[in-house]
């Protein structure tokens, strides 16, 4: 097979929506600390609830970087569009993840004169701050975002600056656009219900176990009317399409409905995702000793955002509309790198099955165990 600069572009956007769903998937971190303080009565179980989430806040955060290095190298013009432009929501996110960082590090060192519980507030900022931004920040790829782009400054001497945000909101203005925060509180409700799965299946406690189970349904019924309005209105909206000749970009209704139903695989993936992550939940719930609905959460959740992401970026499809300037809109075409560059990261790319083998190694020595009260009051080494 000829690999030529278009099947490079969707190889990139491939391994970036990849990226992206696995760190959805991973936000059961954010998810699991949201809930420090309804599912904990006392701080021995928060101790245990910490404890449990602290084993893979690494995970979660170093995905992030990963998502945004990959971005950076493979479709630059969206990193210094977005990241550049858009800098409020983006620095409010990391900022809330730097405070998950010293939230761990720092609550039971000896000299904490903020207190643990100060700590573990942070941990819940950090629990609810980060998956809504975060789902807002995806809808955007879909219900757009106010920058230009001139081309021509690429002629500028110096440092030319190709992409601007066009209001002093910088990232702040996606609040505008409800179908943003619709999305926001989604991906919120689905991490509580990850992170709810994930205590399930790592934690021995049987009071909690019994919690995190009527949590679940709690958090269940939000989720359903936030990501089926969601879905529905996106498939039923006008979408941003590419003329595959002129390569101009125009308005097509249905677009996103359009996109599902010419791509097969995709849709096969979206309908098997959403059933995996339902399944999960209805196991955990009606069964009550079954632990490992997380992974059938968990993997539909990485399904359903995959084919989400791919929905956006491929068959023609501008997959960062611009409400300001239509044509400036970004494509995979028009925004990526080099075929020189993608050619190389391509090769480098192929090492990634060892770096998720490493990953599930490092995973399930770290959860050989389950977690309880006993080791905790053994171990030294706890958050």
């Amino acid at each position: 097979m000829e690999i030529t600069y278009s099947f490079l572009q969707h190889y990139w956007w491939f391994l970036v929506s990849l990226l992206g769903a696995l760190l959805v998937f991973l936000l059961f971190v954010q998810g699991g600390n949201s809930l420090l303080f309804t599912l904990a009565k006392n701080d021995e179980e928060r101790t245990l609830l910490v404890n449990s989430t602290g084993r893979k806040w690494e995970f979660t955060f170093t995905t992030l970087v990963t998502f945004g290095g990959a971005f950076f190298a493979s479709f630059p013009l969206f990193y210094s569009t977005s990241f550049g432009g858009a800098y409020w929501l983006w620095m409010i996110l990391l900022f809330t993840f730097v405070m998950q960082a010293v939230s761990y590090e720092f609550q039971s060192k000896i000299g904490n004169w903020l207190g643990k519980h100060t700590y573990q507030a942070f941990l819940v900022i950090n629990g609810w701050v980060g998956p809504i931004l975060l789902g807002m920040a995806v809808s955007t790829f879909f219900y757009g975002a106010n920058f230009t782009v001139d081309r021509g400054n690429f002629m500028e001497m110096g440092m030319p600056v190709i992409s601007q945000w066009a209001n002093a909101w910088h990232g702040l203005d996606a609040f505008l656009q409800p179908w943003n925060i619709v999305l926001g509180l989604a991906v919120f409700f689905l991490s509580r219900i990850l992170g709810t799965l994930y205590f399930i299946n790592n934690i021995n406690h049987e009071t909690l176990l019994q919690r995190c189970r009527k949590q679940l349904v709690a958090d269940l019924v939000p989720f359903l009317v936030f990501f089926l309005a969601y879905v529905i209105r996106t498939l039923l909206k006008d979408g941003f399409a590419v003329d595959e000749q002129t390569q101009q970009i125009m308005m097509e209704p249905y677009k996103y409905w359009h996109n599902l139903l010419q791509m097969p695989l995709v849709f096969v993936m979206f309908v098997v995702g959403v059933l995996f992550v339902i399944q999960g939940i209805m196991l955990s719930v009606f069964g009550s000793t079954y632990r490992r609905g997380i992974w059938w959460t968990g993997a539909g959740t990485v399904l359903t955002v995959l084919s989400l992401l791919l929905l956006v970026g491929y068959n023609n499809t501008a997959y960062y509309p611009s409400l300001v300037d239509m044509q400036a809109s970004l494509t995979l075409g028009n925004s990526c790198s080099s075929e020189f560059t993608l050619r190389t990261m391509a090769y480098v790319s192929l090492l990634i099955p060892f770096v998720i083998a490493y990953i599930f190694y490092a995973w399930r020595s770290i959860d050989k165990k389950n977690i309880d009260l006993e080791e905790m009051k053994k171990t030294e080494h706890k958050y």
